[in-house]
């Protein structure tokens, strides 16, 4: 058959190791799915797959063992999940039954949030879809996780843009009885951003992470959290792969969500304006290596509002590896 790969990719299936069979990607946005999808899935599977769905890492499914040709009737099939899932928050899809419009932007992952976890500040699958709203489709290679505390069971430091969510500590020195767990908590468990001065706490606000750990220790409720706003900690550009693999660091802190969502489209314009076309495709924190991180960031905050306990990286030193510059290794035997 012929066949248009690059166009073929972009309908969100895979170019497999075997010849004119091929595998549809799932999108599901904030790992976040109705029951009744698995129904579709299975379907597909059974009857046009080899009867087994895999499961990403980035919360989506795969269906493998599909042929060629096959796709327009899968298709057809896998339509009223898309049309559920994608235009049920928004996002401008076209006409489901031609598939996926776009696949270069990965699904937007998120852990279970506060809907589950008593730990979450947020509710995780609403911000993943808002996001997914506003990004998709699109052919950039991104990659966006979100995760409800500081613990970061989705890895978000894994991610080109990685979202922690944030508590802004409030501190009653008349309902503290200097019983210590607050401080013993956050020295052994978080960052040692609290000490005990003269029978009261002092949190050192350069230290504190927002983690909600005092809060959470308290006995007498001289923690509180802020609940005038959600904060959030926006972490860029880590990854995986072949050149640098490296953990996404602090870009800002004590952030709000709206300038979250403004500092991700403008980075799709940026990528816009310094990709390079040359490569069929190219990794957005290559670009932020190419033209350095203050143009990336003078870019993406250019008009964004931000709030006043906003705090913003000065530079970023990327943690990491560079393949072939060491000589700390050697052969066995020598």
């Amino acid at each position: 058959m012929s066949l248009n790969v690059k166009e073929f990719k972009k309908n969100a299936y895979r170019i497999t190791k075997d010849r004119g069979v091929t595998a549809l990607r799932v999108r599901v946005p904030g790992g976040h799915l109705e029951a009744k999808y698995l129904t579709i899935l299975q379907e597909i599977a059974e009857t046009y797959g080899d009867g087994n769905l895999h499961i990403t890492t980035r919360q989506g499914f795969e269906i493998t063992g599909i042929p060629m040709t096959m796709v327009e009737e899968v298709n057809q099939k896998v339509a009223p999940l898309i049309e559920g899932m994608e235009a049920g928050i928004g996002v401008d899809i076209g006409n489901p039954e031609d598939g996926y419009p776009a696949a270069g932007t990965r699904n937007v992952s998120a852990c279970i949030g506060n809907k589950v976890c008593r730990y979450a500040k947020y509710d995780t699958t609403k911000l993943a879809q808002r996001i997914e709203k506003n990004i998709f489709p699109n052919d950039y290679h991104v990659k966006i996780a979100v995760s409800g505390c500081q613990n970061d069971c989705i890895k978000a430091h894994m991610q080109d843009f990685g979202v922690l969510g944030m508590d802004l500590p409030i501190y009653d020195a008349y309902r503290c009885i200097s019983c210590g767990a607050c401080v013993k908590n956050c020295q052994k468990r978080a960052t040692k951003a609290l000490e005990a001065k003269n029978y009261k706490v002092v949190r050192d606000e350069d230290k504190c992470i927002g983690c909600g750990e005092c809060i959470a220790k308290c006995p007498t409720n001289a923690w509180t959290r802020d609940t005038s706003k959600k904060y959030y900690k926006l972490l860029i550009m880590g990854r995986t792969g072949k050149r640098n693999p490296r953990l996404a660091m602090p870009f800002l802190e004590w952030l709000t969500e709206d300038a979250i969502i403004d500092i991700i489209n403008k980075t799709y314009d940026y990528v816009d304006e310094y990709i390079d076309r040359s490569l069929p495709k190219e990794h957005v924190g290559y670009i932020v290596d190419r033209t350095g991180f203050q143009v990336f960031k003078d870019y993406v905050l250019d008009g964004v509002e931000l709030n006043p306990e906003c705090r913003v990286a000065e530079h970023i030193d990327w943690p990491g590896y560079k393949t072939n510059v060491s000589n700390n290794f050697k052969k066995v035997g020598k």
